[in-house]
Order: C-alpha cells, then structure tokens, then sequence
C-alpha cells in the first residue's frame, strides 16, 4: 500500500511540474501545445487516484487483519489488529436501527401525553402521529388508537423502550439493525476526492487566460460543485438516521389487557365465562342505546305501518259492505223470482179448476 502511494506521489510530482511548466508556455503563447484542458484531464486524473487509494484506506481500515511496518514490507499475515483498534472500528460503525413496537393501555391520553413529554425529554422529536378518537355507533367495542413516527437519540433508545415498556402492555417489539458503514466511507472518500478537485480547479481557473479555457473550467467546475453538493446531502442523510433511530408506535386502547403468559384451563375458563357475560351486558346496552338514538325512525315507521293498517281496514270494511250489498241483491231477486213462480203456479191452477 505505502509502495503504491509512493509511486503516486512521484506521479504528482511529475505533473505538478508539467503542470507549472504548462501554465508558463501557455502565458508566453496562446498556441502551445499544452492547454488548461490537458492540464484538467492530468490534474482529475490525479484525483481519481487518490480517490481510489482512499477508498482502499478506508476498507481496509474496518475489515484489513494486516499491517505495514515503517521498511515498506508487509507484516506477518497471521497478526491481527490490536484490541483498541477493534473497539475503534466497531464505534465508528453506522448502524441505522429500526423499531416496532404494540402497545395497549387502559390510559390512552395518559400514555400518550407520557410518550410525548418523554419524547421531548430525550431530545428526540414525533415525526409523525395519526390517531383515531373511536367514535362510532355500530361496536361497543370500538376503541381509541394511534399510530406515531418517533425519533430518538441513538443513545436513549433503550431508555424510551423501557420507559413505553412500564406504561403499557408491550404485545409485540421488533428491532432491524442496518449497517451502512461501508456505503458512508465510499461517499466520504468520493466527497474529499471532489473537494480536492475543486479547489485545483479552482487554482486553474485564476491561472486561465483565454476564454475557452475558462468556460471549460467553469463547466466542469459546476459539475464537481452539483455532485459535491449531492453527496453531502446523502451524508446528512445518513448522519441523521443514524444518530437518531427511528420507533413505529402503535397505541391501542383497551379494557382489558392481553395476557402476556399462557393461560391455564381453569383460567381460560373462568376468562371465557366472564368474558360471555360481559359481553351479554354491553348486549343489552347497545341494544337499548341504539333503541333511544332510534326512537324517532321508529315513530316515524310506526305511524306509516298504522295508516297502512287504517287504510287496509277500510278497504276491507268497504269489500265486506259491497259484497253484503250484493248478496241481499241477489236474495231480493231470488225471491221476486221464487215469489213470480208461484203467482204463476196459482194462475194456472185456477184455470184448471174453472175447466
């Protein structure tokens, strides 16, 4: 590795000079044959080398179990790094940590206002908050809730978790760890890589005479500044989601708590029991809740089914004196008939008795 750096910095030294002695013809003549341009390829060639050997560094710094000594040669294989150095390596990790956690309580605006001012307490800050209030007429079992985004210094996340964990009912609590280390070094490496560069060009850029050798270190300069600029916002990035974790709260309000230990048979039974006439009692609450918030729909439809009813009793009376009508009708008729007959019997009879 030190052998590599030298040969690098004897290549420096050579452009450098060819550099310098560049930057004299093209201020004697316009038409040397070595320009700013040439100067901007030897000078981010460099660069690129440097920013190669850094990210080598960088690498072996958090994964090499190998050394150099002062003469340039190369440490036995079979030593590893020091203690300390170890220690030193795992605390510059950047590890992004990742927590989930369920909670019920019987206190929602108690554990919530606690989780809030222990939040500030900390130094952290609430990201995020979607809570809902349970208002609803359809379930006695509907409930307040809520959903935080929390983020917390690194160094108190445990201290929140035991805090949450003693204020409620902990159902369910995930960690994910992310290890970005390597992804952070590449990005600082191609950073220091980018800022060198940019302070030559910015040398380049007083030197320059002509306006073509201008514009074309301006350009490239904008370039070097746009990524520059990207890369530190990627480290800003990093930085904080690293110092500070990020907790998914979920809080739910409830009457009793879920038991954390299994429960023996006797237990289940004597929960269960209690469970059903619990259950049989808010029954029967809702059911005359919603009976009270209804009465006026009911009113309403007992009036429209008793005017159904009037109506059909009328209808039926006026069927049932209609057809009376018409039976004493026909009986009427039938007897003028029958009555008819027997005038005509009569007639008949006495015309036979008077021949």
């Amino acid at each position: 590795m030190k052998k590599r750096n030298f040969e690098t910095k004897i290549i420096t030294g050579l452009l450098t000079a060819g550099m310098i002695l560049s930057l004299t013809a093209c201020g004697s003549s316009s038409k040397d044959s070595y320009g700013i341009s040439d100067l901007m390829d030897a000078d981010y060639s460099v660069v690129s080398n440097e920013a190669a050997d850094s990210e080598v560094s960088a690498e072996s710094g958090f994964g090499m179990t190998e050394g150099y000594d002062s003469a340039e040669n190369t440490q036995d294989t079979g030593n590893t790094v020091p203690e300390e150095s170890a220690d030193t390596a795992v605390a510059d990790r950047k590890l992004i940590k990742t927590v989930n956690m369920d909670v019920e309580t019987r206190e929602y605006d108690k554990l919530l206002s606690a989780v809030e001012n222990k939040v500030a307490e900390l130094g952290g800050y609430i990201e995020s908050l979607d809570a809902y209030n349970g208002s609803t007429y359809y379930s006695y079992r509907s409930t307040r809730n809520a959903n935080l985004t929390i983020r917390i210094p690194k160094d108190r996340l445990e201290e929140f978790q035991n805090t949450v964990s003693e204020l409620g009912n902990v159902t369910s609590r995930s960690e994910n760890v992310q290890d970005v280390t390597l992804t952070y070094v590449d990005l600082q490496s191609h950073r220091d890589a980018l800022r060198t560069e940019q302070e030559r060009l910015l040398r380049l850029l007083e030197q320059a005479e002509s306006v073509e050798d201008i514009i074309t270190i301006e350009q490239r300069l904008s370039d070097v500044r746009y990524q520059l600029e990207s890369m530190e916002s990627q480290l800003r990035s990093y930085d904080n989601r690293v110092d500070y974790s990020t907790v998914y709260l979920y809080i739910d309000e409830v009457e009793v708590y879920t038991p954390v230990e299994e429960e023996t048979v006797w237990e289940r039974i004597s929960t269960g029991f209690v469970d059903s006439l619990k259950n049989i009692g808010e029954g029967l609450k809702e059911a005359a809740i919603w009976f009270v918030i209804h009465i006026p729909y009911l009113v309403i439809w007992a009036i429209v089914i008793a005017v159904i009813v009037l109506i059909l009793k009328k209808i039926k009376k006026r069927t049932k004196r209609i057809r009376t009508e018409e039976q004493k009708k026909f009986a009427e008729a039938e007897a003028k008939m029958q009555k008819t007959l027997q005038s005509t019997e009569v007639t008949e009879n006495r015309k036979e008795q008077e021949k």
